[in-house]
């Protein structure tokens, strides 16, 4: 039987109060404990687990939900906007981390650092995609933000006492058989210790996600069926029910935390690998994102790093861009992961435009306009500074050849809807790079769309296969 639900939550100021000045603080100690937390967490008593392909249907967030914008040019804007404050806060936000963890010591007893603080804000203007998720028995199906930048899951809940408006009906989890709340002594829930976790009444563990764009939702942390279509289901699967939310969700009804954490979704359903292929923003279309899928034979394979220093995001090596046959290295410190867990590139769901040192951009994009001469110049948009106008088409050979160049001799050819992005409905188009004054780059989505990109988590490896949608 399902548990009836509770009175409403307080208000987010009371909450976030409440967070703010009674959790304990970072500790190095909980991220070095995050393997054994992770093989602990997921034994056979809490979930089976499952080597089946799940699937997912994925959409870009703009043909689902659709953005509040009078024109292109607006929802564009908004989009480039939400793009720099996530890379820039992705940066700022790491540092924080690296800062707590480096220098435990000189963390004031007053500070306190949250590793589910350090979550990167989110872009749901039309900049990223969401998934189509079963939750609950019966099943009731749920757009959630698909996230590689975050690892809480979570979707909004009654009784609400403070909720944002979303597309679909509200979840009510007094309607499910499979809900069932957490106890603050519950793996699941242990394994929230030092993120942003309180025990509530009646031993509930209550969860509290506080994203970089300050929104933030707050509630009770429990484990719930999770359905994927027509393709199976898994048991058990710890979700947060948000009885507290505010922020920029846009309409979408939670997060799907694709994170690399032991309370990210692959870890929670115990899959080995998951992939997913973008198809344009602009499309109605949609795609799929798999769990457990080999990745295809034609995928250019390249290892995945993960910084033990910050666990929730996924790096590559990307050691060059290739501009007609041009190289443009990109040097070591730039794409290395430091002692100190400074550098690296990561690849990112939620990022449209790529972001990388100003050093490296400036030699992109000199070199770019060097073997663009065919392609007419047009003002530059919302930051971006490399823009042409394609309202007529220009011939094939106008367009320059651009690949990535990664560790191992391994290539990737982009094509040019991977390197140009569209900036206004009169057929400008924008250089997709832009500069980060941070110490890590960020690969956007841009690059990513038309390829099943695949993380096989248990070999440690992306593998990029083209045109895959």
């Amino acid at each position: 039987m399902a548990r009836k639900a509770q009175s409403p939550f307080p208000s987010i100021n009371i909450l976030f109060f409440f967070f703010s000045f009674t959790l304990s603080p970072f500790s190095p100690q909980a991220v070095s404990a995050s393997v054994f937390k992770r093989l602990r967490l997921f034994s056979t008593e809490v979930t089976q687990p499952t080597s089946s392909v799940l699937s997912l249907s994925l959409h870009p967030h703009s043909s689902v939900i659709k953005p509040p914008y009078d024109s292109y040019s607006d929802l564009v804007l908004s989009r480039l906007a939400g793009d720099r404050a996530r890379a820039k806060l992705i940066n700022s936000n790491i540092e924080r981390a690296l800062s707590a963890f480096n220098r435990p010591h000189d963390v004031k007893p007053d500070v306190q650092v949250q590793p589910e603080d350090l979550e990167a804000p989110l872009t749901p203007s039309g900049g990223g995609y969401v998934a189509r998720v079963g939750v609950g028995q019966p099943v009731k199906e749920y757009y959630l933000i698909a996230d590689t930048g975050s690892q809480i899951n979570w979707l909004q809940c009654l009784p609400c006492g403070q909720c944002y408006a979303q597309t679909d009906p509200i979840f009510d989890p007094s309607g499910s058989s499979s809900y069932s709340p957490l106890s603050c002594t519950s793996q699941q829930c242990t394994a929230l210790s030092r993120q942003n976790y309180q025990c509530g009444r009646n031993n509930t563990c209550i969860y509290g996600a506080l994203y970089g764009d300050n929104s933030i939702s707050i509630g009770e942390f429990a484990t719930e069926t999770v359905s994927f279509g027509s393709s199976g289901s898994v048991q058990k699967v710890a979700i947060g029910c948000g009885h507290a939310n505010q922020g920029q969700f846009g309409k979408a009804a939670g997060i799907l935390g694709l994170g690399g954490t032991a309370v990210g979704f692959p870890s929670q359903i115990q899959a080995k690998s998951f992939s997913y292929c973008l198809v344009d923003l602009d499309s109605s279309s949609s795609s799929t994102l798999e769990f457990n899928s080999a990745p295809p034979g034609d995928s250019i394979l390249v290892p995945l790093i993960m910084n033990p220093k910050s666990e929730i995001y996924y790096y590559v090596e990307l050691t060059g861009i290739t501009i007609n046959g041009e190289q443009v290295p990109i040097p070591a410190s730039a794409y290395q992961i430091g002692e100190d867990g400074r550098g690296g590139i990561i690849v990112d769901s939620g990022t449209t435009i790529t972001a990388l040192p100003a050093q490296v951009y400036n030699s992109v994009r000199d070199t770019f306009v060097k073997y663009a001469k065919k392609l007419p110049p047009a003002a530059g948009i919302g930051g971006l500074d490399t823009c042409y106008d394609l309202s007529s088409t220009p011939t094939r050979d106008g367009f320059p050849m651009m690949s990535f160049q990664f560790s191992g001799g391994k290539t990737l050819p982009l094509k040019p809807q991977n390197y140009l992005f569209r900036a206004d409905s009169d057929g400008t188009f924008c250089l997709a790079f832009q500069t980060t004054s941070q110490p890590r780059s960020v690969i956007g989505n841009t690059q990513q769309q038309g390829f099943r990109v695949t993380y096989d988590l248990a070999n440690k490896m992306y593998g990029f296969s083209p045109n895959k949608c």
